[in-house]
């Protein structure tokens, strides 16, 4: 039973991320700014930290599949990019210590990273025109936002719950 709930919860938290662009008013904050939750991929970094690499990077790339088949009309960004930016918090996390300080600095960056990523992708075979200023004011920091309210608030249940799966894991 415990072997679903991991598949079960990154389950949530990718329908999660619809159902918080559905029902969140998207001119909240009295202008017109695009927000993108990352949920899904903010766990994937924590279940890269506090788990394992392997582990992270199999999730990422499974999800990511699914996030391109399911939202984007090219198969391949972010199957590319959930896979390649865990493995970069597994290799910043060999330097860093294990906290949920770090982890939270790290899942942020990594946010980041993606973001720029799926801009740059776009931009490069001409799906948006938007400059980059443009994008970081209107995208890149009220999305950066969102997901540090998101890892204040459920980065210490994550933290928990991937701790308690990584000693199951061990135990067996």
């Amino acid at each position: 039973m415990k072997k679903f709930l991991l598949p079960l919860l990154f389950l949530f938290l990718f329908l999660a991320e619809s159902l918080f662009v559905q029902f969140f008013p998207g001119d909240l904050f009295g202008g017109n700014r695009i927000i993108v939750p990352h949920f899904l991929f903010v766990a994937l970094v924590f279940l890269t930290i506090f788990i394992g690499k392997k582990q992270g990077i199999i999730y990422a790339a499974i999800f990511g599949l699914i996030f391109d088949i399911v939202y984007v009309e090219i198969i391949g960004i972010y199957l590319f990019l959930f896979p390649f930016i865990c493995y970069l918090v597994s290799k910043i996390m060999h330097i860093m210590q294990t906290n949920i300080i770090i982890a939270f600095l790290v899942s942020l960056f990594g946010v980041a990273l993606l973001e720029i990523g799926v801009y740059e992708m776009n931009f490069l075979i001409h799906v948006t025109s938007l400059d980059f200023m443009g994008f970081l004011n209107l995208r890149f920091y009220p999305t950066l936002l969102l997901n540090a309210i998101f890892v204040l608030i459920f980065g210490y249940p994550l933290k928990r719950r991937f701790e308690k799966y990584a000693e199951a894991l061990r135990d067996e």
